[in-house]
Parts: C-alpha cells; sequence; structure tokens
C-alpha cells in the first residue's frame, strides 16, 4: 500500500447505498453507516487528513461531514449536469496543494463515472464492489469486499490503519 497521506471518498454508492429519499420539498435523508463515520474518525486521529467530494449540493452531506469533523468538503463537484464546476480531480488537487502532498499520497474512494478520472490519478484508488463497470475496470483498482454505504470505508480505513501500525 502506498503512504497514504490523505483520504476522500465520493458519497452516494460509497459512504451511502446509492439511495436518496425525497419529500415534496427534495432531499430529506440519506442514510450513513456508523462504521464508515468510525474509520475515517480513525484516520483523522491517526493524522490523516479526510473529505468527502461529491456532485450533490446536499446540507445531509454537509450536516455529516460536520459531524465528523471533517477537514475538506466539496460539494457539487463532479457534476455531470453542470459542466462550469470543478471537476473532482481539481478538487483533489487542490486540496493536495494546500497540505503539500501529490495525489499518489491520495486514497480515494468512487463508483461512478464522474470518478474515474481521479481515480485514475491517485495513489490508491478504491471501489465498492457495487460500482460501475467503468469504474471496475481502472486498471490497479482496489476492489473492497463491502458495500457501499454498509462499511466499505471502514473496511479500507482499517487496511490503511492496519497498514501504519
Amino acid at each position: 500500500m502506498h503512504s497514504i497521506k490523505l483520504f476522500l471518498t465520493d458519497v452516494d454508492g460509497c459512504l451511502t447505498d446509492g439511495s436518496m429519499y425525497y419529500s415534496a420539498e427534495g432531499e430529506v435523508m440519506k442514510r450513513f453507516c456508523v462504521y464508515d463515520g468510525m474509520g475515517m474518525v480513525c484516520l483523522q486521529q491517526a493524522g490523516i487528513p479526510c473529505g468527502i467530494l461529491t456532485s450533490e449540493q446536499s446540507p445531509v452531506v454537509k450536516a455529516r461531514a460536520e459531524k465528523l469533523k471533517l477537514q475538506f468538503l466539496y460539494l457539487g463537484v463532479g457534476s455531470k449536469v453542470n459542466p462550469n464546476c470543478l471537476t473532482k480531480l481539481q478538487a483533489a488537487s487542490e486540496i493536495c496543494a494546500q497540505l503539500g502532498i501529490t495525489l499518489d499520497e491520495v486514497c480515494y474512494v468512487g463508483d461512478d463515472i464522474n470518478d474515474i478520472d481521479l481515480l485514475s490519478a491517485v495513489g490508491f484508488p478504491c471501489c465498492p464492489p457495487n460500482a460501475r463497470p467503468e469504474v471496475l475496470a481502472i486498471p490497479n483498482i482496489h476492489v473492497l469486499k463491502t458495500p457501499g454505504g454498509q462499511g466499505a470505508i471502514r473496511e479500507i480505513a482499517d487496511n490503511i490503519l492496519k497498514e501504519y501500525g
């Protein structure tokens, strides 16, 4: 495993099972796995900053990131609907510049086509087994055993922490 100095993840399909709950007023809820949250907390306690990169503009995701005290949160990036926004690769590059690290020192978990560029650029790309076929086909991608929203993030967090003692 590479020397991981930054952990980033997508939300839908990675931190969640990909489901969205809507009311007449719009998005109301997402289901998060507490194991994933604890994995990110443990990474941060070990000195590895964590962040979320998502194409959604979700107050639910913002609240989750705040609860976990994540250092980085980029909402509305990598959207295929809004081509004027930052790509996830651009957002991750900004974070790397702030931290003085390279993309080779990043672990990123993604599952869909708007994650492909970043997954192809980082040193340790990961995806849940329920990722899109285009993602599963990325060379050197680490396919997790646990589906998104059911502890996939905790699986890779535990592996990173085990690697670092």
